[in-house]
């Protein structure tokens, strides 16, 4: 039996292993569903043994734990390092969801449920090839697992774990399924991702909350003079106003962005799915280049005063943000979030105190597109998919890419298997079945074809 055939002939038990994962509520942001974190770990960690794993893990961190398995089928082949996350957002809003987000639902060929595309459904995606060909004994590299449980919360422990581990660790490669390709019909590749400055604002005002009718229009209102401060970060043209921002922002050449605008983009389609009249962003670039090549900073959150039901007549002391700045080649996190504090500072008015709490950062990367590894994903997809995959560059930010460069040495093929209509992030999160399927199939023909390359 071939790998192809096995996948084909354990779809729905593939299917419903992957059913079970998402109904474990592995929220890391969230102290409540600590030990949900951890089923969610042993779980990973029985799906490696069963699917053949001689050896697998769970290791400790100050934080959630990190799952490691390994099969090394003969020290002279070539290893590859399997990067992903079995963590997941917080679901909030529940009300928003039309199925509960922890029961996952099968519907329209699509698996909704929180988690189902980031990272549970493409991260189970590589435990089910390695089972496929372990089970076929047509695995032709060896391979290495390494699962974590705090991607969704800045991966804080991750970093030391790599530091402590190097030997353990020590591959040719780290394949990663975190991201999206363009669609179903044109597959791709992400081979550049944004970094990230994440952080939150405080605003203090009086020292306590006040009678908005007794002090309103004498004391100033941090909530006011919050949403100022915020508003004027941005400019009309849509560039940030932080000074030094852009100063080591890596520009694009006219053949660099003609080629990244080549890939398929519908902008009607893309204003339809997202209900919106029309777009907005940096005055010169494209949407493409918008969100693959150019730096952003976006309120994630904003809250402070009275929010309940009814009416209550506060000034309130307080209001809050939460901001985060995705960074672009060759932005440096620190020094953008040391840049953002100093600014949003100054421009602070007296009547209010500011304080900037930095939470978790990460850096741009780019990787290349002549390596054997990226030569084999893409001979992966022309095989499985019948079509070459275009190069991509991706808004969003996986932080152990650069990690992976600087302690190990390595680089990593970015293979996702997502659509950006799939709701990561949001309510009514989902995953399509033929996307799942597909990702297994195509995962065992890239370790086909980078054995071949290395041979």
């Amino acid at each position: 039996m071939t790998s192809k055939e096995f996948i084909d002939t354990n779809k729905d038990n593939f299917i419903n292993e992957l059913l079970d994962l998402l109904r474990i509520p592995s929220v890391s942001a969230d102290s409540k569903f600590k030990d949900d974190v951890r089923r969610a770990a042993d779980f990973i960690k029985s799906s490696l043994e069963t699917a053949g794993a001689d050896k697998a893990e769970i290791c400790e961190t100050a934080g959630h734990p990190i799952v490691y398995g390994e099969k090394i089928v003969d020290p002279s082949l070539p290893t590859v390092l399997v990067y992903g996350h079995y963590d997941v957002q917080p679901a909030d809003p529940y009300e928003l969801w039309d199925s509960p987000p922890f029961e996952p639902v099968l519907k329209d060929e699509k698996i909704y449920a929180r988690g189902a595309c980031d990272d549970k459904g493409q991260m189970y995606m590589h435990i089910k090839a390695f089972e496929a060909m372990s089970k076929t004994n047509s695995l032709a590299c060896n391979v290495k697992f390494m699962i974590e449980g705090e991607e969704e919360v800045g991966s804080d422990n991750l970093g030391i774990f790599v530091k402590e581990n190097k030997e353990k660790l020590s591959a040719d490669v780290i394949l990663i399924s975190d991201t999206s390709i363009i669609s179903n019909e044109a597959p791709s590749i992400t081979v550049g991702l944004r970094g990230l400055s994440y952080l939150q604002v405080e605003a203090t005002g009086p020292n306590r909350d006040l009678h908005s009718g007794v002090y309103g229009g004498a004391v100033a209102n941090p909530i006011n003079e919050l949403c100022k401060m915020i508003a004027s970060l941005v400019d009309d043209n849509g560039k940030i106003t932080v000074p030094g921002f852009y100063d080591k922002v890596a520009e694009l050449t006219e053949a660099e962005r003609k080629a990244l605008n080549e890939a398929p983009f519908d902008f009607e389609d893309y204003k339809s799915d997202l209900d919106i009249e029309d777009i907005k962003g940096e005055s010169g670039y494209t949407t493409l280049e918008r969100v693959g090549i150019r730096p952003t900073l976006d309120v994630n959150g904003i809250w402070g005063g009275y929010t309940g039901e009814g009416a209550k007549t506060v000034l309130p002391s307080k209001a809050y943000a939460k901001i985060s700045m995705r960074l672009v080649p060759s932005q440096v996190s620190e020094e953008i979030t040391n840049l953002f504090t100093s600014h949003f500072k100054s421009v602070a008015p007296k009547s209010i105190k500011v304080k900037v709490t930095p939470h978790h950062g990460g850096e741009p990367a780019v990787t290349p597109t002549d390596s054997k590894a990226y030569q084999a994903a893409s001979k992966a997809f022309e095989e499985a998919w019948g079509k070459t995959p275009i190069p991509t560059r991706d808004g969003g930010s996986i932080p152990i890419v650069s990690l992976f460069k600087d302690e190990l040495g390595l680089d990593t093929v970015l293979m996702g298997f997502g659509l950006d209509s799939d709701a990561i992030h949001s309510p009514n999160e989902h995953y399509g079945l033929f996307n799942y399927m597909k990702g297994i199939e195509t995962i065992t023909l890239f370790h086909k074809h980078f054995a071949e390359s290395t041979e």
